[in-house]
């Protein structure tokens, strides 16, 4: 019979080794609404000693309604006064940390680092110029390329550049090769697509549902032409298992390699998954962060591509939103996290490699 467990049963070691570490503490989790964001708080407030408050730009937030007397409406990340405002709630609410979640966001507190610093507050970011490189995906296969870093077959294409596109999609073996296309920069998988004309169309009609990725040629020749698209990465399709590798990195050097296959996604967001012990991912994964200056919590995809070698699909430069699924394992990413930035020494139990996961639905409610 498999044995099974809510995550509570795994991490008590951890947290009682954790919890000694540093006195009351408050912190500010922005992005309460982003997908991860409840996992996430959940794992920061497994600690008496902090104090978390949470922030985010919608009203209506999920994480408001858990975090109801600690929640903080602020303005944007687009906005000019994001950052003045920010700066002035930590000031009031005494906060020490901030662990930002969104994607947007990491570049404005990287980009105003110091001026937290000088403040006493420390801010869980990268510096700006890797963050740049890592959360671009065409800046980040030609910096591990001009490394001898492996990546997929790529080709890049400058922004409307349509002649361009079909000569890339052409040199990297179309049509008897599938293509896979995304924008050098984007979230959620927004703009990728596979461009396979061998795909069978009924199938895709029939079984699939209708945010599958394929498409024709023809049809993204229609959409393209014409338009001034963004710059794009096209690249070879990695065909098999996917992994997510959750890393703790102190600028730059790898602290925690964690890789999980992704055994079922929603809308690219893991919901079922297996922590594996894959020396070739996890050696890869050093490569990869070794050769950036990034810090904090960061987050690895990779597939296995045709010739059987694991290749880089993209970097998340901030903590991932399935990183709660460690706490099955006794490890606190997002603890980890807070315990590095107070520079204090990291903690990792033995990894129960082998133990799965799976993620479900709750709801909350208000008026």
């Amino acid at each position: 019979m498999r044995n099974w467990s809510s995550a509570s049963k795994y991490k008590r070691n951890a947290e009682l080794e954790f919890r000694a570490t540093f006195e009351m503490i408050n912190i500010l989790m922005t992005g309460a609404g982003a997908p991860g964001g409840i996992g996430i708080s959940k794992c920061l407030k497994e600690d008496k000693n902090i104090n978390l408050f949470v922030s985010d730009a919608n009203p209506t937030a999920n994480g408001r309604f858990l975090n109801e007397n600690r929640f903080i409406l602020t303005e944007k990340a687009t906005s000019e006064h994001f950052i003045p405002q920010i700066l002035e709630i930590c000031k009031e609410k005494d906060i020490k940390i901030i662990f930002p979640l969104v994607t947007l966001e990491l570049f404005k507190f990287a980009e105003h680092k110091s001026l937290f610093e000088k403040a006493g507050i420390k801010v869980i970011v990268s510096n700006k110029n890797d963050l740049n490189i890592a959360n671009n995906k065409s800046r980040l296969y030609e910096h591990l390329s001009e490394r001898g870093i492996l990546t997929p077959q790529y080709k890049v294409v400058s922004k409307g550049n349509f002649d361009g596109f079909i000569e890339a999609i052409e040199d990297l073996g179309y049509p008897e090769k599938a293509v896979c296309m995304k924008p050098s920069v984007s979230n959620g998988s927004r703009g990728v697509r596979i461009i396979d004309d061998s795909a069978d169309k009924f199938d895709l009609l029939f079984n699939q549902k209708p945010n599958n990725l394929y498409t024709s040629l023809d049809e993204m020749l229609t959409i393209l032409r014409g338009r001034d698209f963004s710059e794009l990465l096209l690249s070879e399709v990695l065909p098999f298992e996917e992994y997510t590798i959750d890393t703790i990195v102190n600028n730059g050097k790898p602290i925690l390699i964690l890789p999980r296959i992704r055994k079922k996604m929603n809308n690219g967001i893991s919901v079922e998954g297996q922590f594996i012990e894959n020396q070739e991912i996890i050696q890869y994964c050093r490569q990869i962060i070794e050769s950036l200056n990034l810090h904090g919590p960061i987050g690895i995809q990779v597939k296995k591509a045709e010739d059987g070698r694991f290749k880089i699909l993209e970097i998340n430069p901030r903590i991932q939103g399935t990183s709660m699924a460690a706490m099955g394992l006794g490890i606190n990413l997002p603890l980890i996290s807070v315990q590095q930035e107070l520079g204090l020494p990291v903690i990792i139990p033995p990894i129960k490699w082998g133990l799965s996961f799976s993620r479900y639905y709750s709801e909350v409610f208000y008026e």
